[in-house]
């Protein structure tokens, strides 16, 4: 019986992962078809859809996958779907500001998808503005450690117009203008600096510090959002230190 019950969470644990990944593939495909039918496919031209390829490469997406997703969104594939862009704005357990990006081609459904993840996970619905003013708009490039130090990072990107790089343990973050995030990526490459994503996101002005019971609930309203599939990204203004992550797990 022990060994029926150990396949049994092995097997249910797998089918959790491959539900997420499912839903991570997904995402990176429908951000690709975007950025070619809104730049056009030739990643060469088209910083945005050589960083979305880029991201999905990393996430191990088929190449097969990124090609068509590339011959959908420059109008070469006929099966190609009209994909709309909506922020949908916010508040979680503890106060914590959420900003909910979709792209759907379906506005109702992603409306009251969302809506009914808010609800049913201790959040509500916020008026246009009254969440977005928290956030700013950002270039951020992520870029493993190896052996770099924080200096060999500035260094590399001071001069493409780097705010700042900050440690985040494994990863070095690169914060930028959104209209510098190309230069920034860029002057890594040059610098021979391998890096993990680039892309415009959000970030918080303002941040709420939870408490290991706030970051359960809070983890627990973002996971029920990102299962939407019409679900892009998630922002939240919420801060855990190491000892609460450490807690949650």
């Amino acid at each position: 019986m022990s060994g029926h019950s150990k396949w049994a969470t092995t097997k249910h644990k797998k089918a959790v992962v491959d539900a997420k990944r499912s839903k991570l593939f997904a995402r990176l495909i429908k951000t690709i078809e975007v950025a070619a039918r809104t730049g056009g496919g030739d990643p060469d031209g088209n910083p945005t859809l050589f960083d979305a390829i880029l991201k999905a490469k990393r996430n191990s997406v088929p190449a097969e996958n990124i090609d068509r997703a590339v011959k959908r969104g420059s109008g070469t594939d006929a099966d190609a779907a009209a994909y709309e862009s909506i922020t949908y704005e916010g508040y979680g357990p503890n106060g914590v500001a959420l900003l909910v990006e979709c792209l759907t081609d379906n506005r109702n459904r992603a409306a009251s998808e969302v809506r009914t993840a808010m609800t049913r996970n201790g959040g509500s619905m916020a008026d246009p503005g009254s969440v977005s003013y928290l956030f700013t708009r950002k270039g951020v490039v992520l870029l493993p450690k190896n052996d770099l130090g924080e200096d060999d990072v500035l260094l590399a990107v001071i001069d493409a117009g780097a705010e700042e790089v900050n440690d985040l343990g494994e990863t070095y973050e690169v914060v930028s203008e959104p209209a510098d995030l190309v230069a920034v990526r860029t002057a890594l490459q040059q610098a021979g600096i391998d890096y993990d994503s680039a892309e415009a996101t959000f970030l918080p002005s303002v941040s709420v510090e939870l408490d290991a019971e706030g970051a359960r609930k809070v983890f627990r309203l973002i996971e029920a959002l990102e299962d939407s599939d019409d679900v892009q990204n998630v922002y939240a203004n919420f801060d855990v230190s190491d000892e609460v992550l450490a807690e949650v797990g």
